[in-house]
């Protein structure tokens, strides 16, 4: 196999689960996307609980079979955690191709890699699977209707994920963390002298910190979850309540502008209502997540 990045973190003692169903060892555990958001936060995670190999582009690209086939067989994981993902919502509407053989094909690939080692492949997905019309927070089971290239990319890697002899699904939503990401971009605009924000406030959903996901992911798979489930910072609100709580826990006298999607017209569409409901989440890990309001302030504190 030729030679690529990895990240790695270990540990000799045992994983306790944190109120998951039960108790794992020390796992191997191979992420794909390991640079991106949540590839940063699982190996931060992982830090003195499990022994983690993250791999990315440019030295593994998961849509060749081959640099899949190796990277899997060279670590033989217990589970593989795919947080690799073509996220260029917009992007995706004119490049449906590119973000196909990321989103899904390559998912085919690993879920075939998985199962040749024995690993439980975890998928990340999205609430861009479902199409936004709800009037109440979307469970596991609510037929899926993506509205967009992007969430019909991601249904397919759904799809191909549930070819794995086992997988887990986790949905969610709203993501932030280490990369670029939406209150990145507010702090971004705020430090360039902007003291009026403009911000959609007709789309719903859950914020979620990155760390927080990573937690989650590892919980529930010490816990032997498998199947779909929905793992979002517990709450929800609007991007323009977002933004104002960001605002907010900054401290800044910047006003934050109410504005719609028909007048912030983007290329993809996107669902006006996609909070997730999870109650499954909390049921297999004894308590929901912290608010989105608690993990924003986490966030804040540490940079």
């Amino acid at each position: 196999m030729g030679s690529f990045a990895v990240t790695t973190s270990s540990s000799t003692g045992r994983g306790s689960g944190e109120g998951a169903e039960r108790s794992a060892g020390v796992m191997r555990v191979l992420v794909t996307g390991s640079r991106g958001q949540l590839g940063r936060a699982l190996e931060r995670v992982a830090t003195g609980r499990h022994e983690l190999v993250g791999v990315d582009l440019p030295e593994v690209d998961i849509t060749r079979p081959r640099e899949v086939r190796d990277a899997v067989s060279a670590f033989r994981p217990q589970v593989l955690i795919n947080a690799a993902a073509f996220t260029a919502v917009d992007a995706a509407e004119s490049r449906e191709a590119e973000a196909l053989a990321v989103n899904g094909a390559a998912v085919a690939l690993l879920a075939e890699a998985a199962d040749t080692v024995g690993a439980l492949l975890v998928q990340v997905s999205t609430d861009y699977v479902f199409d936004g019309a709800s009037t109440r927070p979307y469970r596991e089971d609510d037929p899926l209707a993506p509205r967009s290239a992007y969430g019909r990319t991601k249904l397919v890697g759904e799809r191909s994920a549930a070819t794995a002899r086992r997988h887990l699904v986790a949905r969610t939503a709203w993501l932030f963390g280490d990369g670029p990401n939406f209150v990145a971009a507010i702090r971004a605009q705020i430090a360039a002298g902007r003291r009026e924000l403009r911000v959609v406030a007709d789309q719903s959903g859950s914020p979620t910190y990155a760390e927080d996901l990573a937690v989650a992911l590892l919980r529930l798979v010490e816990g032997g979850a498998e199947g779909t489930v929905h793992v979002t910072n517990d709450g929800s609100t609007t991007w323009h309540g977002f933004a104002r709580e960001i605002v907010h826990q900054l401290g800044l006298a910047v006003e934050v502008v109410a504005t719609t999607t028909d007048e912030t017209a983007r290329p993809a569409p996107r669902p006006r209502y996609s909070v997730l409901d999870t109650g499954r989440l909390a049921e297999l890990l004894g308590a929901p997540l912290p608010s989105w309001q608690d993990a924003l302030a986490r966030y804040l504190a540490g940079r």
